[in-house]
């Protein structure tokens, strides 16, 4: 490869790769909650059978598979108990588990007012109850639980527990559920008789129908506290987990959790039809949980536990993602703006790369004044590669010129910019966020195409004074268009994220008119130096 198209190519894997990463979910979008449900009925007594014949003394949940055909995943049933917060509704059904779970805060409301209700009615429900006895779980699916209290609870002023009981043939289940106002539940299930079962966080919400590439399926935080993640499509139906600390069922904005710090959980992972992963916690006789379900919002899940705040998952690039979500939360936590958090993040992120920025910036600058004489040499050596690569590397060395001092700041935007993408697209706390005066919502699309427009024009003019030397017809005319082609892909995107992209160009641009500046003067310095006559 050429020295001199370096920089240029590595741009051009910028743009590539950006397309492959953001584009891929506009033409290969994740079904939606809607064509999940679908598929989960047309498909629910195809649960594959897992033979469990050499784990005979070792019940697991594949000994439930089993039993899907006598006991599908049941619909919404009739609510037993309704529990009560300032911020959720959650319904608790005749079969112990909570059937569905509203959430009561503006920001979640639909475009008509609706609450958000984020179970879907034809998935597994947490605190779902199999056991390894096959009989038995097919008279547990027909058995409701009783209910000796009150059919409302109300939590707002502090926790309230709920105790629901089954009497099954040759067992009695009893489900002590103690629940809070912050979402947090705890969750103590007794057998009569030693009966090996296994419960469930459910299926993992269905909060969220954006077309984004988000992740979303199976979480869970070993006891090495290695974070295992599976997503949905990719369960593979045998992955097991020994005293884990987290299983977590998630969906982008919210998660249902089991958690134990203390002793830990064993969690086997199920292979539904689809190939999504559904979670179980094993149990026999006494089993206690601490559980959780509702938004992944990191000041909710840190009061409860700090280690909870491991629940939330960015995906590719989480090594930089969480980082940057905490940097993020504490300037927001200062500003009380999260408009202006994405501004001074990007401000910040500009100032810890400008000494690089500076360098490649001002390497592009002389290989621009350069480009002429190595137009030369390319015509003087053009039946020679080697001779002609040797003689422009001794110019770059005589110029002071680096022909790689512009790729380390483009690879380092690079992590940056699609962990910034993860953090942005998935935080709870941008929901409802407001900037200033249209944007109402740093989570949603801007509804006046106003930021996507000035991103795109920013790009153009970047491109306008940025240093550029194109020898590639192909190359030049993607770069002409990129602008265009970005804009298009950022008008449906979360104005939060648009909004650091624009930020990010304006910055870039100031940034050039400064090196631009800066080289000018060292050129005019260089001119004076070498007029100057000698003593």
């Amino acid at each position: 490869m050429e020295q001199q198209d370096l920089n240029r190519r590595l741009l051009l894997a910028l743009a590539l790769s950006f397309f492959v990463f953001i584009g891929y979910s506009y033409f290969f979008p994740p079904a939606t909650p809607t064509e999940v449900a679908k598929q989960t009925t047309n498909t629910a007594n195809q649960t594959p059978s897992i033979d469990t014949a050499s784990n005979a003394n070792v019940p697991t949940p594949g000994a439930t598979a089993t039993t899907a055909a006598s006991a599908p995943v049941q619909m919404a049933s009739t609510g037993l108990v309704s529990v009560k917060s300032d911020n959720f509704i959650m319904t608790v059904d005749e079969f112990g588990r909570i059937s569905q779970v509203e959430l009561l805060e503006t920001k979640y409301h639909d475009d008509e007012g609706n609450n958000l209700k984020i179970l879907s009615p034809t998935e597994v429900k947490p605190l779902e109850v199999r056991f390894s006895d096959v009989k038995l779980n097919e008279e547990a699916f027909k058995t409701p639980y009783v209910n000796a209290g009150s059919q409302t609870i109300d939590v707002s002023n502090g926790p309230q527990t709920l105790t629901l009981t089954q009497t099954l043939s040759s067992v009695t289940v009893t489900k002590k559920i103690t629940f809070k106002p912050t979402g947090q539940y705890d969750v103590t299930v007794t057998t009569s008789a030693s009966t090996p079962y296994f419960i469930t966080p459910g299926h993992r919400p269905v909060a969220d129908q954006s077309m984004y590439m988000l992740v979303r399926g199976a979480l869970v935080k070993g006891a090495d506290d290695i974070i295992n993640t599976v997503e949905d499509g990719d369960a593979e139906g045998y992955e097991k987990f020994q005293n884990a600390k987290i299983a977590s069922a998630f969906d982008r904005y919210v998660a249902s959790m089991f958690f134990d710090f203390d002793k830990g959980l064993n969690v086997s992972i199920l292979k539904e039809a689809n190939g999504d992963p559904l979670i179980f916690v094993q149990g026999e006789d006494t089993l206690t949980l601490n559980a959780y379900i509702g938004p992944k919002e990191e000041r909710i899940l840190r009061a409860i536990n700090p280690e909870l705040t491991d629940a939330i998952e960015f995906g590719w690039f989480s090594f930089l993602a969480k980082p940057f979500y905490q940097v993020l939360l504490w300037i927001n936590d200062y500003v009380g703006n999260w408009g202006w958090a994405i501004i001074l993040f990007t401000l910040l992120v500009k100032f810890v790369l400008f000494p690089l920025s500076y360098k490649g910036m001002m390497s592009m600058q002389k290989l621009k004044d350069l480009a002429p004489k190595m137009k030369d040499l390319k015509e003087k050596y053009k039946g020679d590669p080697a001779k002609m690569n040797a003689q422009m590397m001794e110019m770059y060395k005589k110029h002071g010129a680096n022909p790689m001092g512009g790729c380390l700041p483009l690879i380092l935007q690079i992590p940056v910019f699609f962990a910034l993408y993860r953090v942005l697209l998935n935080a709870d706390e941008l929901q409802g966020a407001q900037w200033i005066l249209w944007i109402e919502n740093l989570a949603a699309m801007d509804p006046y195409f106003v930021l996507p427009v000035l991103m795109g024009a920013s790009m153009w003019f970047q491109q306008k004074i940025t240093p550029s030397n194109f020898t590639d017809p192909l190359q030049e005319k993607i770069f002409k268009w990129f602008p265009v082609i970005m804009t298009v892909f950022f008008v449906y995107f979360p104005s939060g994220l648009v909004l650091y992209w624009l930020v990010n160009n304006l910055f870039t641009i100031a940034q050039q008119y400064f090196i631009n500046h800066m080289y000018e003067k060292q050129k005019q310095a260089a001119i004076a130096a070498h007029k100057k006559p000698k003593e």
